[in-house]
């Protein structure tokens, strides 16, 4: 069975909304940060115990149109593994290993997570996250968080119908600041 891994950049204030890319007022805002070699790092290795991408569609189109001319182990690693685009419109699917996801989301990721052997990983997508947390099916969040308030975006972090809880299994400090903690769903 697999696991599901939220993985966001974050910011103090919860606002998770174009920290590399897509139209914003703080456009890139991540990128004002130096998250070090261990930063660094962290993403390469987080990318290389993942089996699969589960992705919205505004993040997929914006990775697709990225990653597949770049270079190097991370580059590597994104352009092989397999790719679930959540989309009720999505058409063109020019990043390979890619399939699209129709239907009520959350049956459609339960299943996934039985056929997916290993991380299904959820870079950015906001919606997508949001409503896997609101279903209960992610079973870690992994944040890097940024020493900025942006005071405006969307946030990663709204209100649900249950609580639900977690154990944070890691927090360190890396760069400038930018405080990497794991969390793991706690199901006792």
């Amino acid at each position: 069975m697999g696991r599901i891994v939220v993985t966001e950049f974050i910011s103090l204030d919860g606002v998770v909304q174009a920290p590399g890319g897509e139209k914003f007022k703080y456009q890139n805002w991540s990128f004002d940060f130096d998250s070090g070699d261990e930063g660094e790092q962290f993403k390469v290795d987080e990318a290389l115990a993942g089996e699969a991408l589960l992705l919205g569609r505004v993040t997929y189109e914006g990775f697709a149109s990225a990653w597949p001319s770049e270079e190097g182990v991370l580059a590597d690693k994104l352009n092989g593994m397999r790719k679930y685009v959540v989309s009720s419109t999505l058409t063109d699917l020019a990043w390979n290993n890619t399939q699209v996801v129709r239907g009520d989301v959350a049956t459609e990721v339960a299943k996934l997570k039985d056929e997916v052997d290993g991380e299904l990983q959820v870079a950015g997508s906001i919606r997508l996250a949001q409503e896997l947390l609101e279903h209960d099916l992610v079973d870690a969040l992994h944040l890097m968080t940024y020493p900025v308030l942006l005071g405006y975006g969307r946030r990663l972090f709204g209100e649900t119908t249950d609580r639900t809880r977690w154990r944070l299994t890691e927090s360190r400090t890396v760069g400038e600041g930018v405080l990497i903690t794991l969390f793991e769903r706690d199901r006792t």
